[in-house]
């Protein structure tokens, strides 16, 4: 086995690969020795196979199984070899026939295509200074949150028979709907306009209403006609918004509005402490971005770009981009997302090299429990997704990576100079530009 480094240009680095004919045929026939003996072939005795037959039976599946074994056996020698932390998994150029590899006709030879790490030394966390607003939970939002919470409760109930609909109360109706004095059955939504007639109505009362369907309307049949609707009112109930006592409070399965309005409290104050933490941060990242400068893996960066460009494309095809972005030129956004690119590059790599050096880890139970509250996001296909997570390397990568970010920055603020800034909830929640 021959591995030659063939090129060396700033981060990135080329490795040719040869591996003798010869070589891959002495692999081939240990392993052919390795699984005889447990072999159950019909027409032989157990483990008594003959080794030609078994190369002409799965030489071939062998071989490949092999060439894919050597081609990761040799890139990770070549990286430790040279003393290199790959950044990224390695890109595999083949210069022979992979066909006449496998049927051990020619020589392995590739070449291996690697960004690496760059050297730099992270800034002192604990020398960073970090602003961290906060807010106080007043009474003012918790009252308001217990009123938000009381009309999500709210009741209807019968108004006098005499009493006339007002807007916002429920009428009980039955009704035939008509085109050019023909009943149809189709109607299962209200038209724009419906409702607004049967204002003032009465318990018992009968009344035409006049309306045209829209021309989106799901039934063709119907879509832009004028139709009149023959309605007879049964009763108009009125909405009632339950009071905030303890007999509320116990019908929500709690022991009195104390207890509501301490559990309403505690969520305001998750709220308030996630954004304050987010808020850190955002700070933290831009420090951090500020006091670094150093080389990035060219297809980390690339790929990072692709991925941005793809959701920007996406959301531009849905027509949900800024007024900003819009008067760009195409140019112009692509240098304006390679710089957030770049940016992103830049901090995953500091991050994890605080982490490293600060022997950050995640736990299988933290994991775990991600990969649950993904998994519960599609009621039904549970266990589809879990098992698609863990067949799929990358996938899992994925929900590892976030886990592990938080957990570094997590570190960082609780050894940086943190300053909580007193602002109003209003502030608190001001999104910022990405």
């Amino acid at each position: 086995m021959e591995v030659t480094q063939t090129k060396a240009e700033g981060l990135s680095r080329t490795f040719e690969v040869k591996v003798p004919a010869s070589e891959l045929k002495t692999k081939l026939d240990q392993r052919i020795e390795e699984i005889r003996p447990s072999m159950r072939l019909k027409g032989f005795r157990p483990g008594k196979v003959p080794a030609a037959h078994v190369r002409k039976m799965f030489g071939r599946d062998l071989m490949g199984e092999l060439v894919n074994k050597l081609v990761d056996e040799t890139n990770q020698k070549a990286l430790q070899e040279n003393e290199l932390r790959p950044a990224g998994q390695p890109s595999v150029r083949l210069d022979a026939d992979m066909e006449a590899v496998i049927k051990g006709e020619a020589d392995l030879a590739y070449h291996m295509d690697i960004d690496v790490m760059p050297e730099f030394t992270p800034a002192d966390i604990a020398n960073l200074e970090i602003s961290r607003p906060v807010a106080d939970v007043s009474d003012e939002q918790i009252n308001e949150a217990l009123g938000r919470i009381a009309e999500q409760n709210t009741q209807f109930e019968p108004r006098a028979k005499t009493a006339k609909a007002k807007d916002g109360d429920a009428v009980v109706i039955d009704f035939v709907g008509k085109v050019d004095g023909v009943a149809f059955e189709g109607a299962n939504r209200f038209i724009p306009g419906f409702e607004e007639q049967l204002v003032g109505v009465k318990t018992g009362e009968e009344k035409e209403l006049n309306v045209t369907f829209p021309e989106d309307y799901p039934s063709a049949d119907l879509a832009g006609k004028a139709a009149v609707f023959e309605v007879k009112v049964q009763e108009v109930r009125a909405p009632k918004t339950p009071e905030l006592d303890d007999d509320f409070a116990k019908g929500l399965g709690l022991e009195d509005l104390e207890q509501l309005k301490g559990l309403v409290k505690d969520q305001l104050k998750a709220e308030h402490d996630n954004a304050s933490r987010s808020k850190a941060k955002r700070d933290l990242l831009d420090k951090l971005d500020d006091a670094h400068s150093f080389d990035l893996p060219p297809n980390m960066v690339e790929q990072e770009f692709a991925q941005i460009w793809q959701q920007l494309q996406t959301e531009m095809d849905a027509g949900r981009v800024s007024d900003e972005d819009k008067a760009k030129s195409e140019d112009e956004l692509k240098e304006e997302y390679r710089k957030i690119s770049e940016r992103r590059v830049r901090l995953g790599l500091v991050l994890a090299e605080i982490g490293r050096i600060a022997d950050v880890r995640i736990t299988e139970q933290e994991v775990n429990q991600a990969l649950i509250a993904e998994a519960r996001q599609y009621p039904g296909q549970e266990r589809q997704v879990v098992e698609f997570f863990q067949k799929n390397p990358n996938a899992m990568a994925q929900l590892r990576a976030p886990i592990y970010e938080d957990k570094v920055v997590d570190h960082i603020l609780a050894a940086a100079k943190v300053t909580d800034e007193t602002v109003s909830r209003e502030e608190l929640f001001k999104e910022e530009d990405e």
